[in-house]
């Protein structure tokens, strides 16, 4: 049973304990008739209680004999009192008092001793590709046999230029085989009030390009649950707490709605908590430091735990990949990560554009040696139809043409894992994927939009990108 209901059980056991003391308060005085009906609302309650836990723990469960007990007791006070009445007769209750109060203890010891209780926790990721963002905290919970445990994917929408709501987008049909998902339409959060809930998006209504269904906005989630937990779905690059000028370019991150909200925050690192506590009191003001100091964890980011835990040898490999990674004799080429962001879009636009057609005319000239697997953010159409419409068509075209050609592999799937495991280097736009690369042991390198000849990743017979 869960805790809520069982905390209402033991509510109403108080309220009978309560009435209790009434009933032989206005008997003390001879007030049968008000008596009579304590006794009477006593009985109505304990049935609906009765009626409350088989429905939750099955009929014929122990606890129910003692209230089928109590409601004896109930109905016999009532009788002897009422015929007392009828009689004109002083009726002496203390005994009969003293038994109802010990059949009640009796009922509160069972619910105490034999309803057990189970945690539900519940997480709801909007974004497939962000799922490794709490797939190890729900591993863990999965694995807690007192613990009931729901994935359901919520819905978002990619947003207009005026901050309007476009398409709707739902993404419960991506998750891994093994994630049974549940449809979040018909996941009543009223009705379960979970005891925790688990969220990765932290914007509310302050993201200019997505925003999830308003309903499940991080300030709306709190009237459900006891412990809202907001997961960072990134990660961020590490710098020292006392780097006032490096901590300044990721404040922002520190006091959106999610972290405000939420009753916990797990963070990256003891670094990044010291930042996030040091940003907040700067903000809130000196006296809510306990605050923060109690709420934000350093418990390090999922991220790291499922790309470590993920093997080559395990992947599930598309044979349309295959056709490009290997050679003829079967031996495999070098496989290059090529990630595209969307800061960067929005910072350099056309330009960026002309060096991702740069990059694929080098790496077409070296296919034969290496392998590109293309990886754009997931938000970038998202991001251009948004903030930079005029964009669309030519990054739509560079898509297209490289899918056509057929050469790279085009990677929009759901599972960033794969990506990272199976390639052998980094090369692109600055991004959580290159914290993720470096757990790995692997080459990363930032790409120069401005540049068209950077570092050789080519050999030495390679152009240079």
């Amino acid at each position: 049973m869960r805790k809520a209901k069982k905390d209402y059980i033991e509510k109403t056991i108080d309220l009978l304990g309560q009435a209790q003391l009434e009933i032989k308060r206005t008997l003390e005085a001879g007030k049968i008739g008000i008596a009579l009906s304590l006794l009477g609302q006593c009985q109505e309650m304990a049935i609906e209680l009765g009626n409350f836990i088989e429905k939750l723990e099955g009929e014929g469960f122990v606890t129910i004999s003692f209230l089928e007990k109590y409601c004896e007791m109930l109905f016999r006070l009532y009788q002897e009192l009422q015929q007392g009445q009828e009689t004109k007769q002083r009726y002496c209750h203390e005994k009969s008092l003293k038994s109802l109060k010990r059949s009640l203890i009796s009922l509160e010891n069972s619910v105490k001793n034999d309803i057990k209780v189970r945690k539900e926790v519940v997480f709801l990721p909007y974004k497939a590709s962000m799922w490794d963002s709490l797939e190890s905290i729900w591993v863990a919970a999965s694995k807690d046999p007192d613990c009931d445990v729901y994935v359901a994917p919520i819905p978002y929408y990619d947003k207009n230029e005026d901050g309007s709501f476009r398409e709707i987008h739902y993404e419960g049909e991506q998750y891994p085989d093994y994630v049974t998902v549940v449809k979040y339409d018909e996941f009543d959060l009223a009705e379960h009030q979970p005891d925790m809930i688990f969220i990765h998006n932290p914007y509310d209504n302050n993201n200019y390009v997505t925003s999830v269904h308003p309903f499940f906005y991080s300030a709306n989630l709190k009237k459900y649950t006891d412990c809202l937990v907001y997961v960072p779905y990134f990660t961020l690059k590490e710098i020292e707490p006392d780097d006032q000028e490096k901590v300044e370019k990721i404040e922002h991150f520190c006091t959106l709605p999610g972290v405000i909200h939420g009753d916990k925050v797990i963070v990256q690192s003891e670094n990044m908590k010291k930042i996030y506590i040091n940003v907040l009191t700067k903000y809130m003001g000196s006296n809510t430091r306990k605050v923060w100091e109690e709420k934000i964890l350093g418990l390090g980011s999922p991220k790291y735990d499922r790309v470590t835990a993920v093997r080559k040898e395990e992947l599930e490999i598309p044979d349309e990949w295959i056709k490009i990674i290997k050679r003829p004799d079967g031996s495999w080429k070098k496989i290059l990560l090529y990630n595209t962001g969307v800061s960067a879009l929005l910072q350099h636009g056309d330009s960026l554009l002309e060096k991702i057609e740069n990059v694929f005319e080098i790496c077409q000239e070296n296919r034969e040696e290496i392998a590109l697997l293309w990886r754009p953010h997931p938000l970038i159409k998202a991001t251009i139809c948004s903030m930079k419409p005029k964009l669309w068509k030519r990054y739509e075209g560079i898509v297209k043409k490289y899918q056509a050609e057929g050469w790279g592999i085009y990677d929009d799937s759901a599972d960033v894992d794969r990506a990272l495991v199976l390639s052998d280097a980094y090369y692109g736009d600055g991004s959580s994927l290159t914290r993720l690369f470096g757990k790995l042991g692997k080459p990363v390198m930032i790409q120069n939009v401005k540049c068209l000849e950077e570092s050789s990743v080519c050999g030495e017979r390679g152009r240079k990108l």
